[in-house]
C-alpha cells in the first residue's frame, strides 16, 4: 500500500508541474500524449491517391522482334499519384547504361537502344513502386539477324535426268529458327543461277528435269524472318547429265490402196437454154487410177465436134455447148471409165427459142 500511495503521489505532482508550465495548453483543448507521439509518423507518410498500375501495350505482350542495328524505342504508360518509383532490369541484373537508356516521366517510362545487338535479347521488366505498393510488366525482346550459310553441301548420285543433294544445317541460324532452305542450280554454259527450291525444310533433296548433255553445279541457302543467308556453299562436283543410247526401230508401213471404179459424186442436171447463149453442164466424179471421161449426144460420142468444148479438172467435168440451137437439145452423157470399172451419169437439155 505505501509503494502504490508514493506512485499516485508521484504522478499527480508531475501532471501539476506540465500544467503549470504551459498555460497555453491548459487554455487549449487538451491532446492525448499518444496522439502527440503518434503526429510525427503520419507526416512522414505522404497519402496514397492512386495505386500503381502498368498499362502494357497488347504489341508488347508477345515476343518483340527486332532486327540488329535497328532502334528499340518502348513507351511503357504507368499510374500512380504521387509519382512512383519506376526500376528496370534486364535478366534480373541491373541495365547496361551504356547501350540502355531510360526516360522516366510523370505517366510513362521510356527504354531506348540506338542500335540494337543480339546481346540486347532477353527479359526486361519495368517495376513501379509507391510506399509498400508495387506494379510489375515483363517485356521479352529477341534481337535476330541473317543466318550463316548451311556448312556444306554434297552431290550424292546422278542418275538419268536427276541429281541428289545433301547438306548439313548452319552453325548459327541468327538467334531465330530457320524458315528452310533454298535451292538453286546453274548450268555450266551460262553460269546464271535459277532456284529450284524454297521454303525447303529437309537437308537432302532430289533435282530433276536436268537437261540432257549438259553439267549443273548447286548452291543452297538458310531461311530465317530476316532473309536468305549471304553466302552458300557450292557442290565440289558438277552433274553431268549424260546422253542415253537410243536405238531406233523403222516401223514397216503398209501403203494403202487408194485403187477405186469411177463413181460420180454430184450428177448431171437437167438444163433448158435459150437458142444463141453459150451453157455448160457440169458433173463431178471420183476414181483411181485417173479416169477417161467421154461425153455422148443421144448416145453418140461427141469428141472431135468443134461445137462442144470438154475439160476435167480434179474430178470436175464440164461440157460447154457453142451457141446451140433447137437441133443440139436431147440426151447427154458423161462416161468416166479406168480399170477398175466405168460409171455415166445422163440430163435432158431442151434449147428454146428466144421470145
Amino acid at each position: 500500500m505505501e509503494t502504490a500511495t508514493t506512485l499516485e503521489i508521484a504522478s499527480c505532482s508531475q501532471r501539476l508541474v506540465e500544467e503549470a508550465a504551459d498555460p497555453a495548453d491548459a487554455e487549449g483543448p487538451r491532446t492525448s500524449r499518444q496522439q502527440e507521439a503518434g503526429s510525427p509518423s503520419l507526416q512522414l507518410l505522404p497519402s496514397i491517391e492512386e495505386h500503381p498500375k502498368i498499362w502494357l501495350p497488347r504489341a508488347l505482350r508477345q515476343t518483340y522482334i527486332r532486327k540488329v542495328g535497328e532502334t528499340v524505342n518502348l513507351l511503357i504508360p504507368f499510374q500512380g499519384k504521387p509519382k512512383p518509383q519506376t526500376t528496370w532490369t534486364h535478366n534480373g541484373c541491373a541495365l547496361d547504361n551504356s547501350r540502355v537508356s531510360v526516360r522516366n516521366g510523370e505517366h510513362d517510362s521510356i527504354l531506348f537502344i540506338r542500335e540494337a545487338r543480339r546481346t540486347d535479347s532477353g527479359c526486361y521488366q519495368l517495376c513501379v513502386q509507391l510506399g509498400g505498393l508495387q506494379a510489375m510488366a515483363t517485356i521479352n525482346i529477341l534481337v535476330i539477324e541473317k543466318p550463316g550459310p548451311p556448312q556444306s553441301i554434297k552431290l550424292v548420285d546422278v542418275w538419268g535426268a536427276n541429281a541428289t543433294l545433301e547438306w548439313t544445317p548452319p552453325q548459327d541460324t541468327g538467334n531465330t529458327a530457320l524458315l528452310g532452305y533454298t535451292v538453286q542450280k546453274a548450268d555450266k554454259k551460262s553460269g546464271l543461277w535459277f532456284t529450284v527450291l524454297e521454303h525447303y525444310h529437309r537437308t537432302s533433296c532430289i533435282v530433276s528435269n536436268l537437261i540432257v548433255g549438259n553439267s549443273y553445279a548447286f548452291r543452297v541457302f538458310a531461311e530465317n524472318q530476316c532473309g536468305l543467308s549471304d553466302t552458300a556453299p557450292v557442290t565440289a562436283d558438277l552433274a553431268h547429265i549424260q546422253k542415253a543410247a537410243t536405238v531406233y526401230k523403222a516401223k514397216g508401213f503398209a501403203q494403202r490402196d487408194l485403187s477405186e471404179a469411177p463413181k460420180f459424186t454430184q450428177p448431171l442436171a437437167d438444163w433448158t437454154t435459150v437458142t444463141g447463149y453459150d451453157t455448160q453442164l457440169f458433173c463431178c466424179v471420183r476414181a483411181s487410177p485417173r479416169p477417161k471421161i467421154i461425153w455422148l449426144k443421144n448416145k453418140m460420142d461427141l469428141q472431135g465436134n468443134p461445137k462442144y468444148r470438154a475439160l476435167s479438172q480434179l474430178g470436175i467435168c464440164s461440157l460447154e455447148i457453142r451457141k446451140p440451137s433447137p437441133f443440139d437439145g436431147g440426151i447427154y452423157t458423161c462416161k468416166a471409165i479406168n480399170a477398175l470399172g466405168e460409171a455415166s451419169v445422163d440430163c435432158r437439155v431442151d434449147v428454146k427459142a428466144p421470145h
